[in-house]
């Protein structure tokens, strides 16, 4: 083979690995609310570890939806997630406030939150934002299930205040926190 082509299957195979390592194992999301302030302020670059809870395997209608090499949730967890159906469109972090098998008191009474631990579709978690008004946690949408859990928040990679200039804009101090 000649060398340029050599160079070319590189760097074709180095961007396809950066592809799949990015999609199953490391994300970055962009928090744009206050839902956990001041933990995590509009932003913030986060990177979101995908195989905390298992890789999560969406069968869209073709297979059913599984996680491989599956772990639960833990208390005290901030989770990157998805909402369940069409009700608000996006990605959203919050604090795991209980587990499979939890009782939670609520101002109605009593409920426990539903789960089995050798069946994934029937897991589910109470998630909540540090801010009440914050539409998209289990306070107004109910209970989460583990299939719309997308991964663990790790850390801030950078903040960067979008309103300002780059170099203007970018919160040192946030970094890596």
């Amino acid at each position: 083979m000649t060398g340029w082509l050599k160079f070319v299957i590189a760097l074709i195979s180095a961007f396809l690995l950066v592809l799949a390592f990015r999609a199953l194992a490391f994300s970055v999301y962009t928090v744009e609310g206050k839902g956990l302030e001041p933990l995590y302020i509009q932003g913030d670059r986060l990177l979101v570890n995908r195989w905390s809870y298992g890789l999560r395997i969406e069968g869209n209608g073709v297979l059913p939806y599984s996680r491989m090499l599956r772990k639960p949730v833990e208390k005290g967890d901030i989770v990157l997630f998805d909402l369940p159906g069409d009700s608000i469109s996006g990605e959203f972090i919050a604090r795991c406030k209980a587990v499979p098998g939890d009782i939670l008191k609520k101002k109605s009474g009593t409920m426990v939150v539903p789960g089995l631990k050798d069946c994934a579709d029937a897991d589910y978690y109470w998630l909540e934002s540090i801010n009440p008004a914050n539409p998209a946690d289990s306070r107004h949408l109910g209970l989460i299930s583990e299939r719309n859990i997308i991964g663990r928040v790790v850390t801030i990679l950078y903040s960067h205040d979008d309103q300002r200039p780059f170099w203007a804009g970018y919160r040192k101090e946030r970094t890596c926190r």
